[in-house]
């Protein structure tokens, strides 16, 4: 597909032309970047390492109102993914995308999820190559991804110095091209050569790495392993690595009686970490302790999701590493999986 380019001195330009659809954008907010949508170019911040938050959110959304009733009413009146809109997610890092694109297995596996599912269809993303690695924590290299990336993505962008690289990937990539036409230019000859040197050169900087070969067929096998005492002993419980992990995707769903007999369902982001989620109405829980739900957390990602959908649920983007409060490395949980007999 054609290969264009995009000087820099055109970006907010190109911005506000996208602004005709829901331009979701990194933007600072006080000391974190987070996505959100954006009306003003000059809100988007592309200078930066990764977002706090994954954009998963866009697509799945930490609250939403499925349906809404009302009491003595048989009538539901459901939510209309569709009146959102189309949806451009600009500037995200290729572990994002490929998170995504490993979720969707799930929403359309036995169930096929309408919400999800229909934002995705409605969202074109356009990515932002990592020249440097976003973080010390790292680690997609180990688990396929490239700081190049391209999978789940509909545009790549590389950064070349005062302009971007702009590769269409997909169709939807192509018509966001079209969009774009009035501000990009031919990519100088040359310019895919020295893009994939980059990349090669961005591979090698990247400074953590497992080795996942027979960590999925060897975790159910240390299932009363003593390990599982010893990595969840600092655990708060608080759910951080969940949270603000691309590829978590555990809900809730509540139905909340609000005023004049009016009520919603309404479906939240939940956390495996919190006691309260394997909590039966008995009073047994499955998963008493840290211990229970460490295990669980770790053989979800790297055995029970790789068994169902053959890839493992995790991207390596170092989030949860970075922002655990209590600094739980999941590289040197897996390490101990590796070397435990």
């Amino acid at each position: 597909m054609a290969v264009k380019k995009l000087n820099k001195d055109k970006v907010k330009e190109a911005l506000q032309e996208l602004t005709k659809f829901r331009l979701i954008a990194p933007a600072k907010s006080d000391e974190v970047v987070v996505f959100k949508q954006i009306s003003d170019p000059e809100e988007a911040f592309l200078d930066y390492g990764n977002s706090t938050v994954p954009p998963k959110k866009v697509v799945f959304p930490q609250t939403e109102t499925l349906f809404r009733f009302q009491r003595g009413n048989p009538e539901l009146r459901e939510k209309n993914v569709e009146e959102e809109g189309t949806t451009v997610i600009f500037g995200l890092r290729p572990c994002d995308a490929r998170a995504m694109s490993i979720v969707d297995r799930l929403f359309s596996w036995d169930f096929e999820d309408p919400y999800y599912l229909k934002r995705r269809q409605l969202t074109t993303l356009v990515g932002l190559a990592c020249v440097e690695p976003p973080s010390v924590n790292c680690f997609c290299t180990s688990l396929g991804g490239s700081p190049f990336g391209t999978e789940g993505l509909d545009v790549l962008l590389v950064d070349m110095g005062d302009h971007y690289l702009v590769r269409a990937l997909t169709e939807k990539g192509e018509k966001l091209q079209e969009t774009l036409s009035a501000y990009l230019e031919e990519a100088p000859a040359g310019e895919e050569k020295e893009a994939e040197e980059m990349a090669s050169r961005a591979e090698g900087k990247i400074a953590r790495s497992i080795n996942t070969e027979g960590i999925p067929e060897k975790l159910p096998t240390l299932w009363e392993h003593e390990l599982w005492k010893k990595v969840s002993a600092a655990c708060l419980g608080c759910g951080i690595c969940t949270f603000l992990c691309p590829t978590c995707h555990c809900f809730d769903i509540q139905d909340e009686l609000e005023e004049m007999g009016e009520g919603r369902r309404a479906r939240m982001w939940d956390s495996c970490m919190f006691s309260e989620y394997t909590l039966h109405a008995s009073g047994h829980n499955p998963r008493p302790t840290r211990r229970e739900r460490t295990r669980n957390r770790i053989s979800h990602k790297y055995s029970y999701y790789p068994k169902r959908f053959e890839v493992i649920a995790c991207v390596g983007c170092g989030r949860c590493i970075n922002l655990c409060p209590v600094n739980i490395d999941i590289l040197e949980i897996l390490e101990q999986v590796v070397d435990a007999s």
